[in-house]
């Protein structure tokens, strides 16, 4: 069952053509909403800004060797491995999730571009990659959703409570898993739940790369750009973290007051 594209079985009553231009589609959706998205929040100004202004309160040079190495580690900590979660069960989950989205939607585009014609046989494997995809991608977030998340564990609030910050998290979720229903469904001979669930499945997808303005799907794009720049404030010693003294006045005028009962 696992072994069988379930694109390449959907052609028979929609053309490969139609599947394609769906991708097509929802590429340009998440291209176009991130540079929407980019627009409206200003993030490429105030990432430039912030660059130049690190640059300037900068005491030390970083060369040409010194950025390729804070890239690389960039890349193998912050974006491999998500080093910037200190909370394990976080981390695990978040890999999982990321891991098993790039895993379901390279598959997909395999299976859609160049096996979604029933007489091409599908090499078994990309099939199984599709199904464990959609699986990690459901299992990391579900467990983020009803065990991670800070609300839900730290300040006990229902996990059925949405949000507008969690439309990327459950659209992800509901596509992953609404497709994964929806190749049982197929291979099990039960034609009118797998339309039900086709539809619903295309729904949802449509939902999560549609929704890029509006939702968090940018931040995978922006993270890596974040996670460089801090390391190179931290190579240059422009970076702060300490707060100010308490006894400093703050930029409204007033300082901070000691506690009467100090």
């Amino acid at each position: 069952m696992f072994m069988t594209n379930p694109f390449a079985e959907l052609s028979a009553s929609i053309p490969p053509a139609a599947m394609q231009a769906y991708l097509l589609v929802m590429i340009l959706l998440v291209a176009g909403g991130t540079l929407l998205d980019i627009g409206m929040k200003k993030s490429a100004t105030y990432f430039f800004n912030h660059w130049r202004n690190a640059q300037r309160r900068g005491v030390r040079q970083v060369g040409g060797a010194q950025m390729t190495v804070i890239a690389l580690q960039t890349a193998a900590v912050d974006v491999l491995t998500s080093g910037e979660f200190c909370n394990a069960q976080r981390r695990a989950a978040h890999l999982l999730t990321m891991y098993g989205f790039i895993l379901y939607i390279v598959t997909t585009i395999i299976m859609v571009f160049g096996y979604s014609t029933l007489p091409a046989p599908t090499p078994a494997v990309l099939p199984v990659l599709w199904y464990v995809g959609a699986l990690m991608v459901s299992g990391g977030g579900y467990w983020f959703w009803f065990a991670i998340r800070v609300d839900v564990a730290a300040e006990g609030s229902s996990p059925f409570r949405l949000m507008h910050a969690d439309l990327f998290v459950v659209s992800l979720v509901a596509s992953t898993t609404l497709g994964f229903i929806w190749g049982i469904l197929q291979q099990s001979g039960a034609t009118i739940a797998a339309d039900v669930f086709l539809a619903l499945y295309l729904l949802a997808t449509t939902v999560l790369f549609g929704s890029v303005p509006w939702s968090k799907f940018a931040h995978m794009f922006y993270k890596p750009a974040a996670a460089f720049q801090k390391r190179v404030e931290e190579a240059n010693g422009s970076r702060r973290n300490l707060p100010a003294p308490a006894d400093k006045p703050t930029i409204f005028g007033s300082g901070r007051q000691r506690p009467r009962n100090y």
